[in-house]
């Protein structure tokens, strides 16, 4: 038995309509004298993220901390903080060819959401970004309180967008992601880059 057609896309933030140059990164690494790839790998650890993911933790906060456990890399902590706010002033670029589509859906009466894990900073990227009215919907995990994968996150996504989850079409960038839209009865695409465009524009028959 088929699907019916999806009346509403649900899409990713960072890895779909946002993307990040690594070479901004890599450039701090460099002039703080740090290990290539350090930043990411103590932001993204666990036990940092998850509190700002889920609303325990400020974006501030979280970034403090990640100057923190950086300091003794640099061996002080002012310069650590100088690192990390150097590194943060950075907040990534649109990519052309998805808010080009999310234009397209939303001309087309397709209620379109962006579907993300965030943190308290999300509006004010979106606002830089000239995002803000890119969207009907913005459902950020923290301040939902629950973060992607999580079956609850996908709940309170569909109730954002008023359409039942047999209706709507997820697209993100993570296999976890894209199981768990699954499991909460989504239909979803592993996004890989625009190419996937034509399959996601055949999805929605618009």
């Amino acid at each position: 038995m088929s699907r019916e057609r999806a009346t509403a896309l649900l899409v990713d933030f960072d890895g779909v309509l946002r993307r990040w140059d690594p070479a901004v990164a890599a450039g701090v690494e460099r002039e703080y004298g740090l290990t290539e790839g350090v930043l990411g790998e103590i932001a993204m650890s666990w036990g940092l993220l998850q509190p700002v993911l889920t609303g325990q933790a400020s974006h501030a906060g979280w970034m403090a901390s990640v100057a923190d456990a950086l300091t003794p890399s640099v061996g002080d902590p002012a310069r650590a903080r100088a690192a990390v706010d150097k590194w943060q002033r950075y907040r990534g670029e649109v990519d052309p060819d998805v808010l080009a589509f999310v234009r397209e859906a939303r001309a087309a009466g397709i209620r379109v959401g962006l579907g993300t894990n965030a943190t308290d900073l999300l509006d004010a990227d979106l606002a830089e970004l000239g995002l803000t009215d890119e969207l009907d919907v913005v459902v950020n995990s923290s301040v939902v309180g629950v973060h992607k994968p999580a079956k609850e996150y996908f709940q309170a996504a569909c109730a954002a967008l008023d359409t039942p989850p047999g209706r709507v079409l997820f697209v993100d960038d993570q296999d976890r992601a894209v199981a768990g839209a699954r499991v909460a009865g989504l239909s979803a695409h592993r996004w890989s880059g625009p190419a996937d465009l034509r399959y996601l524009r055949a999805a929605l028959a618009y």
